[in-house]
């Protein structure tokens, strides 16, 4: 079964960090980019970040430039999100989605989704 999962989401104070991890099963990364998406209640989905399948193109939502960064082991087929300073507004559900990029370059394409994953809660409150 081809499917992306994952973890590391959790309770944190305000300026916590969590570090998340997505984790193909089925199927190799190589050649997918991957993005993160946030779902909040009453608010639209958001890639808060994304990777191309090489690690060589990377970006941020404003939102969270300078706090998140993402990285991936393509040798581990996982990717990660280290969310640092956090603040209660970065509370959501947090899944990683991929779609194929063979150049290497190109960044998480929203509408090329292949794989979803099922997300996991993070909640920041003192």
């Amino acid at each position: 079964q081809k499917q992306l999962v994952e973890s590391g989401g959790g309770l944190v104070p305000p300026g916590g960090s969590l570090r998340l991890t997505c984790v193909a099963s089925g199927f190799t990364l190589d050649h997918y980019a991957i993005g993160w998406i946030r779902q909040t209640p009453g608010k639209e989905r958001e890639v808060v970040s994304c990777i191309s399948s090489s690690g060589r193109s990377t970006n941020y939502a404003d939102s969270v430039k300078g706090r998140f960064t993402i990285s991936r082991d393509n040798a581990k087929n996982t990717v990660y999100l280290q969310m640092n300073s956090l603040k209660p507004e970065d509370t959501g559900v947090y899944s990683c989605a991929a779609s194929i990029d063979y150049s290497g370059y190109v960044c998480y394409d929203r509408l090329s989704t292949d794989y979803w994953g099922q997300g996991t809660q993070v909640t920041v409150s003192s």
